[in-house]
């Protein structure tokens, strides 16, 4: 009798065991949808041109680790209603997983979310869906202000190199910005450049033009001209497009660039590029939603885990020497020996900055950034809360 019952036991367990398997292999094989809704498309060169190259990449590791994913994306999507038809249209598709690329889709793709709650949506550079009580809406950015910061090192060497070679007088050292909107985001990035231009070029001063827009070429190139006029002899940009620097190279000054090498659009001024490289994370939240683990409401991506890339150095029309003042920012910054938001190196109205100063009022997490003499940017919350107007920087509009 017991024989026979330690059969039946047996029997009944490796049934279990064919049936659960059975059951993980029609999971594993059974295709998971993404969905990625975008401001603009490939064609700018520039920021949708970064995210698709991480999205693509993201995906192709995927697969080739096993997963069966497939991608589907909504182009051109403006900052409006638009955008919540979108996110539900990939939802009614089957994507799981959403993801959306402009800081403005927030509160569109948060209305799609509430649709779906079974669908993960991701709010790529801003910060509302880490707080906003739904378990199904996340963010995520990175520490973009170190490869700026980087970016700058680069431009004021360049700088110093065109006083000292007589070519500009140490006052006409000036930086035109080209931003999209004056807040934090946009400010955080080219405070952290200027900031990193002055510390090789100390006479370095910055005027920027707001163009009230991510991704308009021709505003784009019409302010870095305005900017050029007034006398900038670098232009840099948070901007989407490769205008500004192929403006820059039509006036023969030069540049540094966002999201995309912008040397082969402009070969004689563009000095090299920053970014952040999304693979990372695309491929990690698609990975642990698949494996069951799941994801921080918010994330932060770090120069440390190569989120962070400055592309390769133009060197026909680099300064001498910048390779290893870049280099020597680069190990300083990842032994935390530099800061980049110092407070010993800039006042704010000709005093040492408070956090009141800089601390964004809008940031969905609110705070004390201030540490040992430093504004620690993006600690508190991924997406960047520095908005202060620092001396040395001259704003010729506001664009909200």
């Amino acid at each position: 009798m017991k024989k026979t019952l330690a059969l039946v036991l047996a029997l009944l367990m490796c049934l279990t065991s064919v049936f659960a398997q059975g059951a993980s292999d029609a999971d594993t094989s059974k295709t998971t949808k993404i969905g990625f809704v975008v401001i603009g498309d490939e064609n700018d060169q520039g920021y949708t041109y970064n995210f698709m190259n991480g999205m693509n990449a993201a995906i192709s590791q995927l697969k080739s680790e096993g997963y069966d994913v497939e991608l589907s994306v909504k182009r051109n999507i403006a900052e409006d209603a638009g955008c919540v038809d979108a996110n539900l249209a990939l939802a009614a598709e089957g994507c799981s997983i959403i993801f959306n690329n402009s800081y403005g889709f927030e509160q569109y793709m948060q209305q799609a979310a509430d649709e779906f709650p079974q669908v993960k949506f991701i709010s790529l550079t801003n910060c509302g869906s880490q707080v906003d009580g739904r378990d199904n809406t996340y963010n995520a950015f990175a520490r973009i202000y170190e490869g700026r910061y980087i970016a700058g090192v680069a431009a004021g060497m360049k700088l110093q190199q065109l006083i000292d070679n007589g070519t500009i007088k140490a006052d006409q050292a000036v930086i035109g910005y080209v931003g999209a909107f004056s807040f934090a985001e946009v400010i955080s990035g080219m405070t952290s450049y200027y900031l990193g231009a002055r510390s090789v070029c100390p006479s370095a001063t910055m005027i920027v033009q707001f163009v009230g827009s991510w991704g308009d070429p021709t505003l784009e190139a019409e302010a870095a001209q305005a900017l050029i006029d007034q006398g900038a002899v670098m232009i840099s940009q948070h901007s989407d497009n490769t205008t500004p620097a192929t403006t820059a190279q039509k006036n023969g000054v030069f540049h540094t660039g966002y999201n995309n090498d912008m040397t082969a659009v402009a070969p004689k001024a563009s000095l090299l590029s920053c970014k952040i490289d999304w693979t990372k994370y695309f491929h990690d939240f698609i990975k642990n939603e698949l494996d069951g683990k799941g994801n921080p409401s918010d994330y932060c991506g770090t120069y440390a885990n190569g989120e962070i890339v400055v592309t390769e150095l133009n060197e026909a029309i680099a300064a001498p020497g910048t390779k290893e003042a870049m280099a020597k920012a680069e190990k300083a910054i990842a032994d935390g020996s530099l800061q980049v938001f110092d407070l010993s190196t800039f006042t704010i109205g000709g005093k040492t900055a408070t956090n009141a100063d800089m601390y964004d009022g809008f940031a969905a997490v609110k705070g004390d950034a201030v540490k040992n003499g430093a504004f620690l940017e993006s600690t508190l919350q991924s997406a960047p809360y520095f908005v202060g107007q620092i001396d040395g920087i001259k704003w010729l509009n506001a664009a909200y």
